[in-house]
């Protein structure tokens, strides 16, 4: 197998490398699968025309040992576009959790993006309907929002306190005018 792709050609095979140490990935569920063709499809639309551009299940080198392929990028540096991959640090990256991923998501996965100065970092629970944003100010992971999408009738039941602290945007911080609902990153979503 060769570590220098995340992606094994000959045997279509999917793999990360993180720290030097090789992982397989499992197959996505269908909601990760919506959930990452929602978010694709917001961002495709919004950075049409514009300098910045979304890229799906792409591979991206950080460095000779690590080697990841989040659910959704956004590249502003055309430099590090490769024919294959993504070599260099995204501007932003999105992460969609799953039952076997959400803990290399929420901690080394977390740490390398910031370590390698990922503008900004979304971790995304399907199974909570939520979207964390990390922002990196000084050189560290900061959370500047944390989103929730609820039903019509879910909140409805909330109180005033819990109205008033609901989040159902998010403002991307690389534009100034992109806003994404989180209701349409949850659209169809079961």
């Amino acid at each position: 197998m060769n570590t220098a792709i995340a992606y094994d050609y000959k045997d279509e095979r999917t793999y990360e490398i993180i720290s030097g140490e090789v992982r397989m990935m499992a197959a996505p569920s269908i909601n990760h699968i919506r959930i990452n063709g929602n978010i694709h499809n917001i961002f495709s639309n919004y950075l049409d025309g514009k300098k910045c551009e979304p890229f799906n299940q792409s591979g991206i080198h950080l460095s000779e040992e690590d080697h990841f392929i989040p659910d959704e990028v956004i590249v502003c540096n055309p430099d590090i576009i490769e024919e294959n991959f993504i070599n260099g640090v995204p501007d932003l990256v999105v992460e969609i959790l799953s039952k076997s991923t959400k803990n290399v998501d929420r901690d080394e996965k977390f740490r390398k993006y910031e370590q390698y100065g990922v503008k900004e970092y979304w971790i995304v629970d399907p199974f909570m309907k939520c979207v964390e944003v990390y922002q990196l100010i000084e050189g560290k992971f900061v959370k500047t929002c944390d989103a929730q999408y609820y039903t019509e009738v879910e909140y409805k039941l909330l109180n005033d306190k819990e109205r008033a602290a609901a989040v159902s945007e998010i403002k991307v911080s690389l534009y100034d005018d992109f806003i994404v609902r989180v209701e349409d990153i949850f659209k169809r979503v079961k």
